[in-house]
């Protein structure tokens, strides 16, 4: 099967080709500029800036399947357009023209990577892919927007799609805060965290698992046409979650009880509420539509993957 893959450089992508390789799939890249990350066998299209939605009629020739990756997560120059049409630019617009372009050149399956917050940024009981999107910032709305139009576009073309919501996905070399989490864990004076008594609740995806449900999406043919809220299986606390991780690094968390109410309250000064609340609040994903309809089940823990991060 031949796979063409967007976002190749990235955290999930580096791993994705990693086991696509071993697995003898046919590969190709599409990226902004050439790289030395991978071995020959891999194929490089160079296509330039995404932003300028590029031309890609030679590179889908033949080509099976794409799993497109590539995305806008941080916006840093807010001064020249909107946030969102920042977001857009990537995450909507060049999403959709390169699946019209894949549709014209008769690529059979397009895999759109999305994320959970398409769904909410927080619940108190685990979303479910039947739940009424929600997007609250930005960048969720540009990821929805992609979403309705890949659906609008399978229904009147062979092209069949599958969208895959994620929650934080962690692993070794992962960027954002599980990154900066690893950080503070392996450093020689680990600094305390005012962060004992958040009793939360949030699915967390490991990378081993998102790639193997990722490549079985290209496999299977009941996967098409579908979303998939994707997640492994047991939800974890803020606070838990940083004991793990100080645990894997052979360390005791120093996590100070201070109230979240407290916490809430600095931030608010600060002009962080949002994300304090984000950071605090539950968010559990239901993952049985993927194990029922595809038979996939998560091949790792979080226990196992932070021992692989180490």
């Amino acid at each position: 099967m031949k796979i063409l893959l967007t976002g190749a450089t990235g955290f999930i992508g580096k791993t994705l080709i990693s086991e696509l390789i071993k697995q003898d799939f046919d590969l190709s890249i599409a990226v902004r500029q050439k790289t030395n990350l991978f071995p020959n066998k891999v194929k490089q299209y160079v296509v330039g800036d995404f932003e300028s939605n590029p031309d890609f009629s030679n590179v889908l020739t033949k080509i099976d399947c794409i799993i497109h990756l590539a995305g806008k997560a941080h916006v840093i120059d807010e001064t020249k357009v909107s946030i969102l049409e920042k977001y857009r630019k990537i995450n909507t617009k060049f999403t959709l023209n390169l699946a019209k372009q894949a549709e014209t050149a008769g690529v059979k399956r397009f895999i759109f990577l999305s994320s959970i917050r398409v769904n909410g940024n927080q619940n108190n009981h685990p979303f479910l892919e039947t739940d009424t999107p929600n997007p609250q910032e930005p960048y969720a709305i540009s990821k929805h927007e992609a979403e309705q139009g890949l659906l609008k576009l399978a229904e009147s073309s062979l092209l069949k799609v599958v969208i895959i919501r994620t929650p934080l996905v962690y692993g070794k070399n992962a960027p954002g805060n599980f990154g900066r989490l690893t950080q503070w864990a392996s450093a020689k004076i680990m600094i305390p965290l005012p962060l004992g008594a958040v009793n939360n609740a949030r699915s967390l995806i490991a990378i081993d698992n998102l790639v193997s449900f990722i490549i079985l999406c290209v496999l299977h043919q009941k996967s098409v046409n579908q979303i998939f809220l994707i997640s492994d299986n047991d939800t974890i606390s803020t606070t838990e979650l940083l004991k793990k991780i100080a645990k894997a690094f052979n360390k005791k968390a120093l996590l100070l009880p201070v109230p979240i109410s407290w916490m809430i309250f600095v931030a608010k000064l600060l002009g962080k509420e949002a994300d304090a609340k984000r950071l605090f609040s539950s968010l559990m994903i239901d993952n049985s539509k993927a194990k029922d309809l595809l038979d996939w089940h998560p091949i790792t823990n979080i226990e196992k993957q932070l021992k692989k991060i180490i």
